[in-house]
């Protein structure tokens, strides 16, 4: 009986050591080329330079009155006038992006009037009219004026150039990276894109003279990319 324990034991024993000898082999073995491991991976960007052609504006109207009613009518009234005014300047794609009512309230908590406001936006497809359409909605009785958020009819064709260059940028890098390390740079075993817009310009006034001035400035398409290379 003692015999037979002892057998057990050493079996058991020889067996676990055959298990832990199994995952060492497995943790020490080589990466393949293209695994994690034996790869370079680069960030990579791409700019494109462009002057905007066209502005995505906003107009509101805010009115006041001693009643809802009152209020609501008044504002449809003018709010009607702007929009009317804005697609014969030449506004495209105009459509309302909010309309709200609420009470206005004395010191003392009592509700002393109304406040009705209406906006919508618009899309000036040709810059050189952005001017004239802000001054058209602003004699027709906007108060309320934002934007322009300009950009290109074609930007998404740019981007499009501007990740092309993003990649090569990438590649580029991770050459040198690979000649620096004494490695032979590979295929692209996996790509990661983002990618950034330029911030709107904000203004809220008309100006005193002939018409509100729009000047586009350059803006700067950028696409980013994160890009992985098998490399040996």
């Amino acid at each position: 009986m003692n015999d037979m324990r002892r057998l057990t034991i050493i079996i058991s024993a020889l067996l676990a050591l055959a298990a832990v000898a199994a995952v060492t082999r497995a943790g020490d073995a080589p990466a393949a080329a293209g695994e994690p491991g034996n790869g370079i991976t680069v960030q990579g960007s791409g700019t494109v330079s462009t002057v905007p052609d066209r502005a995505q504006l906003s107009f509101g109207v805010e009115s006041r009155a001693a009643t809802a009613k009152a209020a609501l009518a008044a504002n449809a009234v003018e709010m009607r006038k702007v929009i009317a005014a804005v697609k014969a300047a030449g506004a495209t794609d105009v459509q309302t992006q909010s309309v709200s009512l609420q009470p206005q309230y004395s010191e003392a908590g009592a509700v002393r009037g109304y406040i009705a406001q209406n906006s919508v936006s618009a899309t000036i497809r040709e810059l050189a009219k952005a001017g004239a359409v802000i001054d058209a909605a602003v004699d027709a009785g906007a108060n309320q004026v934002s934007g322009p958020g300009l950009s290109r009819g074609d930007q998404a064709e740019l981007y499009r150039q501007a990740l092309r260059a993003a990649v090569a940028d990438a590649r580029t890098r991770a050459q040198a990276l690979a000649a620096a390390a004494n490695l032979s740079l590979g295929r692209v075993t996996q790509i990661l894109e983002s990618g950034s817009a330029p911030p709107p310009v904000i203004f809220a006034a008309k100006a005193e003279d002939a018409g509100t001035p729009i000047e586009p400035g350059t803006q700067q398409i950028v696409a980013s990319v994160q890009v992985t290379f098998a490399a040996s």
